[in-house]
């Protein structure tokens, strides 16, 4: 959400709420294993859940059991072997995109991309420790906050106008300069690409959400969140972050921190 333009009338219920998930965030991560399995787990299937209402008014018969079967699969991922995770979260947007006459590619293709990003949130934290979940969070972070904050304050030319229309040059590069930042304090000049990348890429998780957003013809995706809208809107960037890690791990690695 970098770059918006406006008033701060909202920044008190975004500090707010942003500091409830926080705590509740920072906790998981560090109680790791089972907590933070169950929390990405009940974050994926409200984001299918919204994404699922998204898709129009005569499909959200739908959507509350599409969040529950999310959740369930993610849930699982903890006792399934290897070979079975991804055949099983997949086929939970293949199940959605089944229940739709149209849109089924848009549906199949935006739903595995949230799944295996929130999958790949549990396999960093699982496998390369808590310390790089809490450099991916500050990455985001910085990138929302830099964005959010240049954005407001120096304006400017847009970024995507027909996508996003209230992001900024300004945001977008303050952002990539925050998370470059980010990659100074938490790796060296080793991480500094990495973490620029990962920018990059939550706030085109960022712009997918938004486009979504503009083709239903809604502002929030839900209400569940004051000051953020819905999970969506708030994890958005997440999301995409998460998602080019996992796939940037499994093709060339990660650095050292």
């Amino acid at each position: 959400m970098s770059g918006a333009g406006g008033t701060w009338g909202d920044l008190p219920a975004r500090l707010g709420s942003a500091a409830v998930m926080l705590i509740i965030g920072a906790s998981a991560i560090w109680a790791g294993g089972v907590w933070f399995h169950e929390l990405v787990a009940l974050i994926c299937g409200g984001m299918i859940w919204e994404f699922s209402r998204l898709m129009g008014p005569e499909k959200r018969r739908f959507a509350i059991p599409m969040g529950v079967l999310a959740a369930a699969a993610m849930a699982a991922t903890m006792f399934l072997p290897g070979q079975a995770v991804l055949p099983v979260l997949l086929a939970v947007a293949i199940a959605g995109a089944t229940q739709l006459e149209k849109d089924r590619l848009i549906y199949g293709a935006y739903a595995s991309a949230l799944i295996l990003a929130c999958y790949g949130l549990i396999v960093v934290r699982d496998v390369r420790g808590a310390y790089w979940i809490v450099w991916l969070v500050s990455v985001v972070v910085a990138t929302d906050v830099a964005g959010y904050f240049a954005g407001r304050l120096l304006g400017g030319p847009k970024f995507w106008p027909k996508v996003s229309p209230k992001k900024t040059w300004s945001g977008t590069i303050a952002g990539w300069i925050a998370a470059g930042a980010v990659g100074v304090v938490f790796g060296g000049p080793a991480l500094i690409v990495l973490s620029v990348l990962t920018s990059f890429a939550s706030q085109m998780g960022d712009a997918a959400e938004s486009a979504l957003k503009r083709r239903a013809g809604i502002k929030d995706s839900s209400n569940l969140i004051p000051g953020h809208g819905g999970l969506l809107d708030r994890f958005d960037a997440m999301m995409g972050a998460a998602l080019f890690v996992l796939l940037m791990g499994a093709a060339l690695g990660l650095p050292a921190l």
